[in-house]
């Protein structure tokens, strides 16, 4: 039998540690809890108020609210914006996330609002909190096709030459097109949407404070835990005449794949992840073999993958996050930088998962705020350029115009809300629902339609 102990004079009722009641309805008979006493074994061990960000999330009724002039305020509850709409006090101005503009001047009092930025290569955390509550959270999905669709593009280029009797020398534009501070596509793109995001967000709340999580990498250093000194700048082929001489030192002398030696048969260099997969020319990622060697692992796609296994690691995420770190500087005015190292331990302490939407909440200082549901954003790609082949045999034309209706777009007929999955036939007509069964309907029957812009939000 649990054996009662000391009474607790003048407990506070507001403490932490607290979380029973000296009522008498919540007492039971079966309990050894006694009526209007708080005993000290009555106390738990674990701090539930330190631990509310850990509950599960409040489903979001937050509307944002922006004042007359268009500049955002405190958002407020559905239940008032509906009052306000209802009266004619205010109106709709964006769907997602679901915004309203007051029609009169009103008081503009404002609280202080702290937005974390969790930087990525695929995904972005973001998450604005105030002192009680955290009013907007989610993980953006960026795209991450610019690369491919350059390809794609540099393909129909070259094509288009090749057909060409003569072409006149063009004069010397590259350096000159090359400004101060220049990044390649992929990575402009993907830098750009970190700063429209935040631009995004100011737009819906006051925010006064942007913290940004920033890492540098070495990335000789991941690969080589001793380099110091010199070694920096001499590098893996220090002292070969070629990148054949250095791998046929690397695997003494012996093909990777047969594990015999070169004597009287050509040796060919092979690359463990294909270029087309976005393999590079590292000297991990080759490797030295026979020539029948080579040519029995391009024909035998087991062979393929067992030596795509032992590929050199990638670290497009590490050399990304490096080049914006010091972007952030001059892009973003009064920023204030935060690191990993300081996200994980304040995320372990509250007992968070390791999520990019909780990773932002940390970094906002969030602590004991009411949690919202995040957003779930996808990055889309809005200028397709399409080659659309004519059904009569005539010549592809290039689609150059944006059509009215995109991709996530969402449109009505009707009362029937659907979403958009694709146009054809020039834009007269648009597929939703299943693709394969190809269901569509005419651009004619549209009575309305809802763009969602680069980003599509939803919940």
């Amino acid at each position: 039998m649990q054996k009662l102990q000391a009474k607790l004079k003048n407990t506070p009722r507001n403490a932490s540690l607290v979380p029973c009641s000296v009522n008498s309805r919540l007492t039971r008979e079966e309990t050894l809890s006694v009526v209007g006493i708080v005993r000290t074994c009555n106390n738990p061990e674990v701090n539930h108020q330190q631990h509310r960000a850990d509950q599960n999330l409040r489903v979001s009724d937050i509307v944002y609210v922006l004042n007359l002039r268009g500049e955002p305020l405190m958002p407020c509850r559905q239940q008032k914006s509906r009052k306000l709409l209802k009266e004619g006090r205010a109106k709709v101005v964006k769907r997602a996330p679901f915004t309203i503009q007051l029609c009169a001047p009103t008081g503009e009092t404002k609280q202080s609002v702290v937005l974390g930025i969790d930087t990525g290569f695929g995904n972005i955390g973001f998450s604005a909190v105030s002192e009680k509550e955290e009013l907007i959270s989610g993980t953006v999905k960026l795209d991450g096709r610019t690369k491919e669709r350059l390809s794609e593009r540099r393909m129909y280029r070259r094509n288009r030459r090749n057909k060409l009797w003569y072409r006149q020398p063009r004069f010397n534009n590259r350096a000159s097109t090359k400004k101060q501070g220049w990044l390649p596509p992929s990575v402009e793109r993907r830098y750009r949407t970190h700063l429209s995001l935040i631009a995004r967000i100011k737009t819906l709340l006051p925010i006064s404070q942007v913290i940004l999580e920033i890492a540098k990498f070495d990335i000789q250093k991941l690969e080589n835990s001793s380099i110091s000194g010199k070694e920096y700048q001499q590098g893996d082929m220090y002292g070969y005449q070629s990148v054949r001489s250095y791998l046929m030192s690397r695997e003494k002398g012996l093909c990777e794949h047969c594990g015999k030696d070169f004597i009287g048969s050509p040796s060919h260099i092979h690359h463990r992840k294909p270029k087309g997969q976005s393999g590079s020319n590292r000297l991990a990622n080759l490797m030295l073999v026979h020539k029948k060697c080579h040519l029995k692992i391009h024909k035998h796609p087991k062979l393929l993958k067992k030596h795509q296994k032992s590929s050199v690691k990638e670290y497009r995420q590490s050399t990304f996050m490096s080049i914006i770190s010091k972007r952030f500087w001059k892009d973003i005015p009064n920023l204030i930088v935060t690191f990993g190292n300081v996200t994980w331990v304040d995320r372990n302490k509250l007992g968070l998962e390791k999520t990019h939407s909780n990773d932002a909440f940390v970094i906002a200082n969030g602590s004991t705020q009411t949690r919202c549901q995040p957003f779930e954003i996808i990055q889309r790609h809005k200028n397709n350029r399409v080659l659309q082949l004519n059904r009569k045999g005539f010549k592809p034309s290039i689609k150059r115009k944006r059509s009215k209706i995109g991709p996530q777009d969402l449109f009505w007929i009707g009362k029937i809300k659907y979403t958009c999955k694709g146009m054809f036939n020039k834009g007269t007509y648009i597929l939703y629902g299943d693709v394969k069964k190809k269901e569509y309907v005419k651009m004619k029957l549209v009575e309305r339609y809802f763009g969602q812009g680069s980003l599509v939000w939803n919940i």
